[in-house]
């Protein structure tokens, strides 16, 4: 089961590593930059979730908790990927 504090420490992880990369993409390719523009997408939904339904999700059990768990485990990849390719 995927705790309130895991999903916690997972939205400061993925805060961190999209603040350093919105410095970066100034310089980035417009690929890069369309890759980026999703993840922003991505990165509203889980912080949205996570503030309306973090608490509910770690009480409610794997399920709630497990796909948010997993929109974030997708976002980190993304911001990643992006950090691999400039």
């Amino acid at each position: 089961m995927i705790l309130k504090e895991e999903l916690h420490e997972l939205g400061e992880e993925l805060k961190r590593a999209r603040d350093e990369l919105r410095v970066e993409m100034h310089l980035a390719k417009a690929e890069i930059r369309d890759d980026w523009e999703e993840l922003e997408r991505q990165w509203q939904r889980f912080s949205q979730q996570l503030k309306r339904k973090g608490h509910e999700a770690a009480e409610a059990g794997e399920d709630v908790g497990g796909a948010l768990a997993a929109l974030g485990h997708e976002l980190k990849k993304g911001y990643q990927r992006i950090r691999d390719t400039k």
